[in-house]
């Protein structure tokens, strides 16, 4: 069986600390004391001597110290205050405190900064090993549990780098998934325009007069879808390359008759009642077109497959002078995106696709922008569409207010800021 870098670490790691003999640090002034613990502990652990607090605090700094034998009361430095200064350096250590004048708030401090024993000169052989005994075995297992949450925190670090690997690759599923969604709209216009050819011109010898420029209409309408495709595909290839897709000043009333071309093809239209209304005169946007009409295409396609009852979806642009509340209420019917980012915006437009169908249920408000999500049965919806609304909207910095009834049906508005001059 292989091992991984890590686990292999891990086990020499193991190992040397099998291997090492325990270490334990003796600090008193007196020369007697001190040289009774190393006789008493020296053929069973590595055991150094210090005569002075700075003394044992450097030993300590060098030296990874599993058990501390302080004599509390000292001329320069006082047990106390090695203990504290030990336990900075490593939490860890045990430290066991002896005394030849016992002291009730000695021994408080002593447990307070977390000694692990407390005795009393003269002390018997016996006791002092039981102590260090125990002190090592709470040296183990505090070492134990930092080994532990170092690898725990290594593990946790490589699980969230693996969920970080795992999102980008969806998110970049999502957008493999959202191109093919929003081309399949012109492609779509583009099959209906080339079997209407085939069926008026698939036989014919000749093609002249009216059926010529005809022919020359719709082989434009071909071109301009085409063209959409492809500013589709470098709008998505420029979000994978982290860039944004730049904007440009887009005339809604242009937009608005490109929506028109991009539906009129599609089966739900005929279906249904759409009505688009364009603004009295052109007014200029500072948005990305292709964002906009996806965003539009996507909202207009929702509503007019909101029931399989014949209703009515309107489209309609007006100026406003101010954002409405920003303030998201699914309990009411109302759900806001990305408005705050218009604040203090002196001109505003906004086009608002409205239906009179069944409305959302206020439990499903709060999903519906989510990718995936969908209502629809598999073969009329991917759940992709609302979802890019909300990425393009924030992308070009407009606003999304949604306002549902039940039976009352359902309006979606963009806010857009009009560029200055218009």
């Amino acid at each position: 069986m292989l091992l991984t870098q890590n686990e292999t670490d891990k086990t020499a790691t193991d190992a040397t600390n099998r291997d090492r003999k325990g270490i334990i640090l003796v600090c008193d002034d007196e020369y007697g004391p001190r040289q009774s613990l190393k006789m008493i502990f020296s053929e069973d652990y590595e055991v150094f001597l210090a005569e002075t607090g700075p003394t044992a605090i450097e030993m300590a700094q060098n030296h990874p110290i599993d058990v501390a034998i302080l004599d509390i009361k000292m001329a320069e430095m006082s047990g106390i205050q090695v203990l504290e200064q030990i336990k900075a350096i490593d939490p860890t250590t045990s430290v066991i405190m002896i005394t030849g004048y016992e002291a009730v708030e000695t021994a408080q401090q002593s447990i307070r900064l977390d000694a692990s024993d407390y005795l009393n000169k003269p002390f018997e052989i016996r006791s002092i090993r039981e102590a260090v005994t125990k002190g090592m075995e709470q040296r183990t297992a505090w070492m134990a549990t930092r080994e532990n949450m170092k690898a725990l925190r290594q593990l946790q670090d490589e699980i969230q780098a693996q969920r970080l690997e795992g999102e980008i690759h969806r998110t970049r599923g999502e957008i493999y998934a959202s191109v093919i969604h929003d081309i399949n709209g012109p492609l779509t216009v583009i099959s209906g325009i080339v079997q209407l050819l085939q069926r008026r011109f698939g036989t014919a010898d000749r093609i002249e007069g009216t059926s010529l420029d005809n022919l020359r209409e719709r082989l434009d309408q071909i071109t301009r879808q085409v063209n959409k495709c492809i500013e589709i595909s470098r709008r998505y290839l420029s979000f994978l390359r982290d860039r944004s897709a730049a904007t440009s000043n887009v005339g809604v009333n242009q937009i608005l008759t490109d929506l028109w071309e991009l539906l009129k093809f599609y089966p739900s239209v005929n279906q249904n009642d759409l009505e688009i209304k364009p603004l009295q005169q052109e007014v200029f946007l500072e948005v990305n077109g292709t964002d906009l009409i996806q965003m539009l295409l996507n909202l207009v396609t929702n509503a007019l497959q909101c029931s399989s009852q014949r209703h009515q979806v309107e489209v309609t642009a007006q100026f406003v002078e101010a954002i409405p509340n920003g303030h998201s209420s699914p309990e009411d019917g109302i759900y806001s995106i990305n408005l705050q980012a218009l604040a203090g915006t002196s001109q505003l437009l906004a086009i608002s696709v409205r239906d009179d169908g069944p409305g959302i249920r206020s439990d499903l408000i709060p999903k519906i922008f989510e990718s995936s999500f969908t209502t629809k049965d598999e073969t009329t919806g991917t759940g992709l569409g609302l979802s890019i609304v909300h990425r393009l909207a924030v992308q070009n910095h407009c606003g999304v207010r949604l306002e549902t009834a039940a039976t009352q049906g359902t309006t979606f508005t963009l806010y857009m800021p009009v560029k200055s001059g218009s």
